[in-house]
């Protein structure tokens, strides 16, 4: 319900705004009408009268040949104007635009001098063009009109101002004109809202069905169906980019769930892993601990030397777990800060491999070291790099079987870097293995016999080899070895 209710208001919405507007364009519409058939009515009336006040010149002579105003010629023009066309204003004006007589039927004339400019435009262009001049019964009113100049020989004597359309004429004939044009106004605007209205409702519906669609498939993965997706052929134009980004944000917001599952999957198997790992140890130390307090008066001193031995095993394993779960989340958390400094790579493996020495030798492993000559000193934070290697090497002998080998070599790669590789030999890891073996969540084989650790192991050197920004490469080749390889920048 909900859905349709945003529908249909988005709909509607449009519909009235469309409405609104079509009103408001016919208002416009009927004003420009109105106001066209006015000016139409003046121009031609104007148009058809131009030359009126020349042929009255041709019939009467208004002004006397002093230049005084003729009252016998005045009332020849009264008597012909009540005759033909009482709506006629008849105005003589000096050459310097003052009213010196007239001829009008209520006599109700204000103004004194009127503005010759229009007139002798009008005269230049002879009538064929449209001007508008003073009404001297409404002052500030332009009126169509005729005029033409009075001349004695070449002495100008004054002109015949002729006001076409009187007050009474214009009072009558714009109410009718309002009248005929407001209602083929009204007329004409409400066939064309009708028809514009429902054409435009029928657009509105076409233009918003991309966007119902939209609105369908966003409401569909609100609700949690997150494999929804906006059919992309059913959309076109500007709603075809909405479209697309759409999918492509579900896209990326289905990945990054099934990606968050996944890890809050492998979360759970870490912590049941580290618990296990964590519990056995304790285990073990409360095992022996409380066979001691028992047989504390019978155990002989042989057994409580190899119980202590016992304890004290398991409990540098119980504390070097937690101690990688703490570097571990020091490392993720961005914690750690890098202290570079010039160092001699082939000292801290030489060094690495004697602390590894006799536990390679209690399993039989060979432990061989190659280094090119004249190695240049490394470039990195020393206490990380030595993590490295300590962790490389102690996985190296945790995966290599008795009797098998150990290589770490160092040469140079290029003119700034060295290239250290952790070879050892055994069963190798699966190519499928490959791409996961520096997960945290991740241990191969971790129930095979005589494999002891954390697990955590690699994952630390991976996170040492990002904040150098330096890459670490795995290969291995199943039923043979395994490599592990990283390089360094050579110390400026």
């Amino acid at each position: 319900m909900e859905h349709m209710n945003l529908k249909n208001t988005l709909y509607w919405r449009l519909s009235f705004g469309l409405l609104a507007l079509l009103l408001l364009l016919g208002v416009i519409y009927i004003v420009i009408t109105a106001n066209s058939a006015r000016n139409y009515f003046q121009e031609t009336t104007q148009r058809l009268n131009a030359q009126v006040a020349g042929k009255m010149l041709m019939e009467v002579q208004p002004f006397t040949d002093t230049g005084t105003v003729n009252e016998e010629a005045l009332g020849k023009i009264m008597h012909s104007m009540m005759a033909v066309n009482p709506s006629l204003e008849v105005y003589l004006v000096s050459p310097e635009g003052e009213i010196l007589s007239f001829v009008v039927f209520d006599k109700k004339v204000k103004l004194k001098q009127i503005d010759l400019t229009p007139v002798l435009a009008f005269i230049e262009d002879k009538g064929e063009k449209f001007v508008l001049g003073d009404d001297p019964r409404q002052p500030g009113k332009k009126t169509i009109f005729s005029a033409t100049p009075v001349l004695a020989g070449n002495k100008l004597l004054g002109y015949v101002y002729m006001v076409l359309a009187s007050e009474q004429y214009e009072t009558i004939a714009g109410s009718l004109i309002n009248s005929y044009g407001i209602q083929l106004g009204a007329t004409a605007f409400a066939l064309t809202l009708v028809f514009a209205f429902v054409l435009g409702m029928l657009l509105i519906w076409m233009l918003t069905s991309n966007l119902r669609i939209i609105l369908n498939t966003v409401r569909s993965f609100e609700k949690g169906n997150i494999h929804e997706r906006i059919p992309e052929q059913r959309v076109k134009g500007e709603m075809a980019v909405l479209a697309r980004t759409f999918n492509t944000m579900a896209e990326t917001i289905e990945r990054n769930i099934s990606s968050l599952t996944k890890i809050d999957q492998l979360r759970r198997e870490l912590i049941a892993n580290v618990s296990h790992d964590l519990r056995s140890p304790l285990t073990v130390i409360q095992g022996y601990i409380e066979t001691m307090q028992l047989k504390h008066d019978t155990m002989s001193e042989d057994d409580r030397r190899r119980y202590l031995t016992i304890i004290s095993e398991t409990g540098r394993r119980l504390n070097k777990l937690v101690t990688d779960l703490f570097d571990l989340s020091k490392l993720e958390s961005g914690q750690v800060e890098l202290h570079k400094e010039p160092f001699s790579i082939q000292e801290m493996i030489s060094n690495a491999t004697t602390e590894y020495q006799l536990l390679a030798e209690k399993r039989n492993i060979r432990i061989n070291v190659a280094f090119e000559a004249d190695l240049p000193p490394a470039f990195a934070d020393v206490a990380m790099i030595q993590r490295v290697i300590q962790n490389l090497v102690d996985n190296a002998i945790k995966y290599t079987p008795e009797n098998g080998s150990i290589n770490l070599q160092v040469n140079r790669s290029s003119a700034q870097q060295l290239e250290v590789n952790v070879i050892n030999s055994g069963e190798g890891i699966a190519e499928e293995d490959c791409a996961y073996i520096f997960d945290r969540y991740f241990k191969i084989d971790k129930h095979k016999k005589g494999v002891q650790g954390s697990g955590l192991g690699l994952a630390i050197v991976k996170k040492i080899m990002d904040i150098h920004h330096v890459p670490i490469r795995v290969s291995s080749k199943p039923g043979a070895f395994t490599t592990f390889s990283f390089v360094l920048p050579v110390a400026a």
